[in-house]
């Protein structure tokens, strides 16, 4: 079997698109088409069921895609080895969120820009579960996640950080002066926030309805700095990562509210189980599990 056939067979198998595949490797989707029959016509089996505009993968092509991973991966080990290659190089697909790659890696992107320029960074914008189905399915080769849970099937995972959360206002919010808060004082407050699907708004409204038995008023923004400025214009009150407004905090342009978030987040690192990890994957595990250290440390 030739490895650029199961190269192809493997993004289809995580895509369940010829479409998506063909724009993910750069090649005409007949070309993708073409490799896949050839690749069943030498294995004697159908690897997809073609249902119309939609695939799924065959009993067959489950069993052979465990196999056509290891041997991808394991056929790039042997070229890292064969080069031996002084200077790291190849690409590290990377699933991330705005708040982490905005505020969390800008060193780390800054470093590898620099030293090591033959290693491409590509970033995908992504949140939770569409992360951690991107790693299953092999499209990422490592991802970022800030999650309450520490494990998460078929991943393995490392946590490079708690990551304090923060609920801020505008310096002359009627809720900036008081002493302590609880989570009833917040029933009434206009709450601004990011998107369904973060993690810490998710939790924040999960918390307040709980506690108080209606669903939270949220005005939604679409990013992070969107998010501070309309808290800054007074229009309500959000949750964020600290390391997110820092800056306000300490310019004085947002005030921190005297409430504690009843749950912790966790800066995590994660990739697929039983993937072997490339050599410049690797290299940018340990270079951003040093420089979040380094930033919380700090």
């Amino acid at each position: 079997m030739e490895i650029r056939l199961l190269v192809t067979f493997e993004k289809v198998a995580g895509v369940l698109s010829f479409t998506q595949a063909a724009a993910e490797l750069k090649y005409a989707q007949s070309s993708v088409t073409s490799q896949i029959r050839s690749l069943e016509s030498s294995l004697g089996t159908e690897l997809f069921d073609r249902l119309g505009s939609r695939i799924r993968l065959t009993e067959a092509g489950e069993r052979l895609l465990p196999y056509a991973r290891q041997m991808i991966e394991l056929a790039d080990e042997a070229r890292a080895a064969v080069a031996a290659a002084e200077e790291p190089a190849g690409t590290v697909n990377i699933g991330t969120m705005e708040s982490l790659t905005s505020y969390r890696l800008p060193a780390l992107l800054e470093l590898f820009h620099h030293r090591y320029p033959k290693v491409r960074l590509s970033l995908r914008p992504t949140l939770g579960d569409e992360t951690r189905q991107a790693l299953r399915q092999g499209t990422y080769d490592i991802g970022f996640l800030m999650e309450r849970e520490t494990e998460h099937a078929g991943l393995e995972s490392e946590v490079l950080t708690a990551e304090p959360l923060v609920l801020v206002a505008a310096p002359a919010h009627p809720l900036s002066d008081r002493p302590a808060l609880s989570t009833g004082d917040l029933a009434a407050v206009q709450l601004v926030g990011t998107e369904p699907g973060c993690p810490y708004r998710d939790l924040f409204e999960e918390e307040l309805r709980e506690r108080t038995g209606t669903p939270p008023p949220f005005m939604e923004f679409g990013t992070i700095e969107a998010t501070k400025s309309g808290v800054a214009a007074g229009l309500g009150v959000a949750l964020l990562p600290r390391v997110t407004v820092a800056r306000e905090l300490a310019a004085g342009t947002l005030v921190e509210l005297a409430w504690e978030p009843p749950f912790t987040l966790f800066t995590q690192l994660a990739w697929r189980r039983g993937k072997r990890l490339p050599a410049q994957v690797r290299l940018f595990v340990e270079q951003a599990r040093r420089l979040v250290r380094e930033q919380t440390e700090a």
